[in-house]
């Protein structure tokens, strides 16, 4: 493990996929839970809610892992097929369970799909959703609302109001609970004429996570 200046440690994890990597923000007080979250197709663990529940849940008793799928680590520009993604989440999760807490699986975009898909086989405590691509943006008729529906473990959904890939008002009826962040778009940012600020949208989802994961036990 390697250490950077921000105390976190990462950890390089062989998949059938290649090798993954998980940046571990532990937890600072009596951990209870661990939040493994993946990026998008687009995108890394750079993306400000990703780096905001890092940087706010260890304080809530939640160690953060922050989970880069084996195509990103080996620096490929497209995100593979959905199997191969699973693939890559399998292999890291015995590395995510091995902390001996409840896992709740986690990701934004695709990565919450892969979080939907895996979660009852994997034994996820709760299933973490950021930015839900319900549909390819304006193609409403190709629904991935069975993947959400089909988590089967408690599961929290935080869209952006404005989020091409699925306003929250399009989601269907569920057991899931869905936190809508005002003006939000599909990475949570908010234009400058909103009646929210950035710092305030990014709160919204980082509060959302801390009062769910409260009621997780």
């Amino acid at each position: 493990m390697t250490h950077d200046v921000t105390s976190a440690t990462t950890e390089t994890v062989e998949t059938d996929a290649g090798p993954a990597r998980v940046t571990w923000h532990r937890a600072r007080r009596r951990p209870r839970l661990v939040l493994a979250v993946s990026h998008g197709a687009g995108g890394g663990i750079e993306a400000r809610d990703l780096k905001a529940l890092a940087a706010k849940l260890p304080a809530q008793g939640v160690t953060v892992a922050l989970v880069e799928q084996p195509w990103r680590v080996a620096g490929k520009k497209v995100a593979p097929a959905p199997k191969t993604l699973d693939t890559g989440w399998r292999g890291i999760w015995p590395a995510l369970a091995a902390p001996g807490l409840p896992v709740i699986a986690g990701g934004r975009s695709a990565g919450a799909r892969v979080a939907c898909r895996t979660a009852t086989e994997l034994g996820a405590r709760a299933v973490l959703a950021l930015s839900f691509p319900l549909h390819p943006p304006g193609r409403p008729e190709k629904s991935r609302a069975e993947e959400l529906l089909g988590a089967g473990v408690p599961t929290l959904v935080v869209q952006g109001g404005n989020d091409p890939f699925g306003r929250p008002e399009e989601f269907p009826e569920g057991t899931y609970e869905l936190v809508e962040v005002p003006s939000g778009d599909h990475g949570f940012a908010v234009p400058k004429r909103a009646d929210i600020t950035q710092e305030e949208a990014v709160a919204v989802v980082t509060d959302a996570v801390v009062r769910w994961a409260g009621s997780l036990g």
